[in-house]
């Protein structure tokens, strides 16, 4: 497989500091979303031949290439991507409405309570109303022409031991296909379990889920030889990929994650897609990368693959890539790393430290550079619950000459990220960020 940095070419000349106006050029030319229906409702089977397993839309052969999230379908839609993911049904009526009028469909996740959260699922009042909520739901919606396949909770199996779990999802979608026969249902769980745990249990005690949708993020490449030792011989989905998770990567001494930045999370979207999706046919139904938009969780922008305002990272033109085997016309930044005479020792209050991010831009773009510094996230979330800007610290901002940085130490001790962020003027940005400790 090519490397994205291998591919990026060009020098970056006219280097300023400052932010970039927004443009959404340099879509490309190819489309592939599926072509809409008039009004009738989409009819989706998972069929099975001799070549394994595959999805049907109105008699068509559909392969999900998605994007997890709500926002930016133009811009899914013109990297070649068909399909979106949602973990929950706020707001749906008009998401619905608007993918059906971009030739998109839409996974439409129901959210089911988690022990995590106090359910308790050996309480048949409590999973008498989450049976009755999908109820609702399942018939106000059924119809809609934009609807591909009902996603049954989000990672509510916990450690997958308890059986009861398991057994309460399997029946819900025994309702689900009493009230809906015309599209499929999927639970989607957190990776597969020690020895494909997980996998298994589903195996045994889901029969009538039709397809396991599993989250994956450092793991995700060795992903269909671990189904293939587990004895995994149903359809799945990898609902969510992308970079390797900030559980899963080294800690600095004080136990921040280090974030791969922009051009490194985009290596590994292709070489997850490459490996566990786009190579598994028969056996996968499709994707859904994670996260089409932007997040704040573990750092501001560990998971979006667009920043808040709007500009399209390496990640999306991955993805481009991956879905349409072309690259888009421009493309985002390279970043080669972040350097900074921080070292590996804690600074002293108000101390005074540089930066310089080392990157191109293929199209020969002239970089603007955006510095930030803001404390690390202090209250650590569980399971992607909502976390809180961290505070910015713009005093600690001195002065910056093209992608070179010059900062003090915050007053206050404690851990800190320093972040840069590069426009292209565009549409396009890279990211990247440096942990570090005032004592």
């Amino acid at each position: 497989m090519k490397t994205m940095r291998s591919l990026l070419l060009g020098a970056c000349a006219g280097v300023l500091f400052g932010l970039s106006p927004l443009t959404l050029s340099g879509a490309p030319a190819q489309n592939t979303a599926a072509s809409p229906t008039a009004s009738a409702p989409s009819v989706v089977k998972v069929t099975q031949t001799g070549k394994g397993f595959a999805l049907l839309r109105n008699g068509q052969p559909y392969f999900i290439r998605g994007g997890g999230g709500h926002h930016y379908l133009e811009t899914l839609r013109a990297a070649g991507g068909n399909s979106i993911r949602t973990w929950g049904e706020d707001d749906i009526e008009p998401l619905l409405d608007r993918a059906q009028q971009l030739g998109l469909t839409v996974t439409i996740g129901i959210w089911l309570g988690q022990e995590r959260q106090g359910f308790n699922y050996a309480d048949p009042a409590q999973v008498r109303g989450e049976v009755e909520k999908t109820r609702r739901f399942i018939r106000r919606y059924r119809h809609h022409p934009a609807l591909l396949m009902w996603g049954l909770g989000n990672e509510m199996e916990g450690s997958g031991e308890n059986p009861t779990i398991w057994r309460t999802v399997n029946e819900i979608a025994k309702m689900v296909k009493q009230e809906d026969s015309n599209h499929p249902t999927m639970t989607v769980i957190a990776e597969i379990g020690a020895n494909g745990s997980k996998a298994r249990h589903f195996m045994e005690l889901c029969p009538d889920v039709d397809i396991l949708g599993i989250n994956s993020y450092a793991g995700c490449a060795s992903l269909p030889k671990r189904l293939k030792a587990a004895g995994f011989d149903r359809p799945y989905v990898v609902t969510e990929f992308g970079p390797p998770g900030f559980w899963e990567v080294g800690k600095t001494a004080w136990n921040a994650p280090i974030e791969p930045n922009s051009t490194q999370k985009a290596e590994s979207y292709l070489t997850n897609y490459e490996s566990a999706i786009g190579s598994q046919a028969g056996k996968c139904l499709g994707s859904y990368a994670f996260l089409w938009g932007d997040k704040i969780e573990a750092t501001p922008t560990w998971f979006g693959m667009l920043l808040p305002s709007g500009e399209r990272l390496a990640t999306v033109d991955a993805m481009t890539y991956a879905w349409t085997g072309k690259w888009p016309a421009n493309r985002a930044p390279a970043l080669t790393r972040l350097d900074s005479s921080i070292g590996d020792k804690p600074l002293t209050p108000g101390a005074a430290f540089t930066a310089d991010a080392i990157a191109t831009d293929p199209d020969g773009d002239p970089l603007m550079a955006r510095w930030e510094v803001r404390s690390e996230i202090s209250e650590r979330r569980t399971g992607g619950d909502p976390e809180a800007p961290p505070p910015a610290h713009p005093e600690a901002f001195v002065e910056s000459k093209g992608l070179h940085g010059v900062f003090r130490a915050p007053e206050v001790p404690g851990a800190y990220r320093l972040f840069v962020y590069l426009y292209d003027g565009k549409g396009h940005a890279a990211t990247a960020n440096l942990p570090f400790l005032v004592q």
